[in-house]
């Protein structure tokens, strides 16, 4: 992006690393987010559900900044990285993204698609590009597929690998878009069981996931979207348990019958 200025600092809520208020987000004539309200704490873990096509994945690409939003506020680390003037490549330099395709480089070795933003974006020697990323590979059980390229890997293996190329570049948030939902489900449960570890180290996560029992063991607030809106809120406890809305207890009911 040509001509970036600095983004405006803003004063977010004490302690917040990203707070999203009032955020829209239309194409055309469709509105498809109105008025999100968000607010994420360091090493909070945001689930968000609900049906395909209420936002989830519209809301993630928003707070990247792989969408503009035609209103609201994004605030991330106290800027206001919503500001159309902002540097767009620093700020997803500071995050990381998991998409459901994986989306690895297919000319690429798993090692080079791991490096090559430490390396490119972050200015990371090759030494220490590849051995932050072999300690990683080794760590996610993938030591063994470091030379290989993504069309020789299982499909559990590739979602990994993308795990470890996002986090290859430290970031301070991490956003992952229905991860389990192109995989098999024998290969569910490995990729679940890296992000429960990431959770447990204390990893900022926004994820998207129709993991129900997954969100509910792991998250710290999950936000309920129906229709673009976060309908409903809260901890875990109250919103597979007690929740308020109409809604949300339809939707849990199928999910979970």
């Amino acid at each position: 992006m040509t001509g970036a200025a600095a983004a405006p600092v803003v004063q977010p809520s004490a302690g917040a690393l990203l707070e999203v208020t009032g955020l829209r987000k239309c194409y055309g004539d469709k509105v498809v987010l109105h008025d999100i309200d968000l607010r994420v704490d360091q090493h909070d873990v945001i689930c968000l559900i609900g049906s395909s096509g209420s936002g989830k994945s519209t809301l993630l690409r928003c707070l990247n900044l792989l969408e503009d939003v035609d209103d609201g506020v994004i605030a991330f680390e106290g800027r206001e990285i919503s500001d159309p003037r902002v540097d767009r490549r620093a700020v997803r330099a500071r995050m990381g993204m998991v998409f459901q395709a994986y989306n690895l480089f297919p000319h690429m070795s798993v090692l080079g698609n791991c490096t090559l933003a430490p390396r490119r974006v972050h200015g990371v020697p090759r030494a220490e590009a590849e051995q932050r990323a072999r300690d990683l590979l080794a760590r996610f059980g993938l030591a063994d597929q470091v030379e290989k390229h993504p069309d020789r890997m299982s499909g559990g293996q590739q979602q990994r690998a993308a795990l470890v190329r996002a986090l290859c570049t430290q970031p301070v948030l991490l956003m992952l878009d229905e991860i389990t939902a192109a995989l098999d489900p024998e290969l569910v449960g490995e990729v679940l069981t890296i992000v429960r570890e990431l959770a447990e180290q204390g990893t900022t996560m926004i994820l998207a996931t129709h993991e129900m029992a997954f969100a509910r063991d792991i998250a710290t607030r999950v936000c309920f979207l129906d229709q673009g809106r976060i309908l409903e809120q809260g901890p875990p406890s109250e919103i597979f348990s007690s929740p308020r809305e109409v809604r949300t207890r339809q939707f849990l009911a199928r999910v979970l019958g």
